[in-house]
């Protein structure tokens, strides 16, 4: 398995596994979203792209980004991790978080965090590779 980041030259391979995780999670996003989200993860210098690859062929991504903390020297959030189900439960979602994390703590931010649905399959991952913060209930400001 190689992981790399994101070139121009994957665009094709990505949009095809942004929008397979998109589907997988009933998301529906225009195609000037996912236009500005492919900018983002190749001009930005705080938002990241890796691809996981086996046999030259993309089967996994992830996407995060790099951001300040007011009590830790800096923090990484794992936005998007999405696997090809022709290859999940095969190592491929743990090579991608294992190495986010060391790309984040090679550049100063070594807390890596990110959330899931509470029924989601690949809890069985997480609850192996992180720490599950138990009480914590996430809020999203509601627009009045």
């Amino acid at each position: 398995m190689q992981i790399s980041f994101l070139t121009e030259s994957d665009r094709d391979d990505w949009e095809t596994l942004a929008r397979g995780k998109d589907t997988y999670f009933d998301v529906e996003r225009t195609d000037e979203s996912y236009d500005r989200t492919w900018r983002r993860l190749l001009d930005d210098d705080r938002i990241r792209g890796v691809a996981a690859k086996l046999d030259s062929a993309m089967v996994g991504i992830a996407h995060y980004l790099f951001h300040a903390s007011i009590w830790y020297s800096g923090k990484c959030y794992l936005a998007d991790l999405f696997v090809s189900e022709t290859v999940r439960r095969k190592g491929v979602a743990t090579a991608l978080i294992e190495w986010v994390a060391r790309d984040a703590e090679e550049h100063g931010f070594p807390s890596l965090y990110w959330n899931t649905l509470e029924d989601a399959p690949a809890r069985a991952l997480y609850d192996r590779v992180g720490t599950f913060h138990d009480g914590f209930i996430l809020y999203t400001y509601k627009r009045q």
